[in-house]
């Protein structure tokens, strides 16, 4: 029987014959059945980076509790499960260093979205950056969150919680 390569359920890119990941954007392909044994989705545990720098793991459901919400990386530059709870009323996404979510990678812009608690609820906004910001796979100026709310900010996506 000849193996076919996987195609990519979230870009459709073709990668190679046994690859675990997608080589463009990340997503989970690989073992039996997509890579879900018995039907199961893959997880992943989530984690902070502490102030000495080590990485500490962490209740995610707990976080959201305490903080209201949080963003969690899905998937791109190998930091799948890192967790950023929402403290501030305003958390700014970039490749700047001062960012409360700091992306390092060239897709991202130095001020590329910023995260808003108005009246109505929590915002993203898109700070004009090259590559855009999407939210559920729309470009995106200025969006209402909502829990479970998929963002993608260059090659990075991030998923919004809530509680």
């Amino acid at each position: 029987m000849v193996s076919m390569a996987p195609h990519c359920p979230e870009c459709g890119f073709v990668n190679e014959q046994f690859a675990n990941y997608c080589q463009k954007c990340g997503t989970y392909i690989g073992g039996p059945e997509g890579g879900r044994e018995g039907g199961e989705e893959p997880t992943t545990s989530t984690y902070q980076v502490g102030e000495t720098g080590e990485i500490e793991a962490i209740d995610i459901e707990a976080e959201v509790e305490r903080a209201g919400a949080a963003l969690v990386i899905r998937s791109g530059g190998g930091r799948a499960g890192e967790s950023f709870p929402m403290t501030e009323d305003r958390v700014a996404i970039g490749r700047s260093p001062d960012a409360g979510v700091f992306l390092d990678d060239v897709t991202v812009s130095r001020n590329h979205a910023l995260l808003v608690v108005r009246n109505e609820g929590t915002f993203i906004d898109d700070l004009g950056s090259l590559n855009g910001t999407y939210v559920n796979r729309k470009r995106i100026e200025s969006q209402h969150l909502e829990d479970g709310d998929e963002i993608q900010v260059g090659k990075y996506k991030l998923t919004y919680l809530e509680k």
